[in-house]
């Protein structure tokens, strides 16, 4: 059951707000250990044996590396960025408004080509570890910014409508399989 704090008037209707609840869930702070702990491992591995792993590859596998390497540690950024606005809003760091605005300047959704498989073969196998955590995370936090994103939409333009329909709507959202679109 959810209490005063987690209700939200939408015209004459309260609507569990999903987004604001979940950033101060126990879920999502696992999400966050989750995503600065993979910040942490990509970190180590590309200063330590990624480097020297690196040094040993042909000439065009150590250019794909570099590529991927960039691409690996932007994706990173970009994901702790959000999660860590997300945090702030959650504790009242940053204001909701103050949120919507650095999220925005974020591309958590921008989706990069996959790797080919003969581009794949030449890499370290701990460097194609990351990069599929790292995709796995970024899949995740796309879901959620989609669900949160929606609901923020819905809720302003499902004002006045019933609770029961705003409920089903919310939950609908929150329950829906990631998007397969890019």
């Amino acid at each position: 059951m959810a209490d005063a704090d987690s209700l939200r008037e939408i015209g004459e209707v309260k609507a569990i707000a999903f987004g604001r609840q979940f950033a101060s869930s126990e879920a999502f702070k696992a999400l966050f250990r989750d995503g600065m702990a993979l910040v942490e491992e990509a970190a180590a591995y590309l200063d330590g044996p990624g480097r020297e792993q690196s040094r040993l590859l042909p000439r065009l596998s150590a250019l794909t590396y570099a590529n991927e390497s960039m691409r690996l540690t932007t994706r990173l950024m970009q994901m702790a960025s959000w999660l860590l606005v997300q945090r702030s809003i959650a504790e009242g760091e940053m204001s909701a408004d103050d949120g919507v605005v650095q999220l925005g300047k974020m591309r958590v959704h921008r989706n990069d080509p996959p790797l080919s498989a003969e581009h794949v073969s030449t890499l370290p196998e701990a460097l194609i570890e990351l990069i599929d955590k790292s995709l796995r995370l970024q899949t995740r936090i796309k879901h959620l910014d989609s669900v949160i994103n929606v609901e923020k939409a819905d809720s302003t333009r499902l004002s006045g409508r019933n609770a029961v329909a705003l409920q089903q709507m919310l939950l609908k959202s929150a329950f829906s399989a990631p998007s397969a679109k890019p």
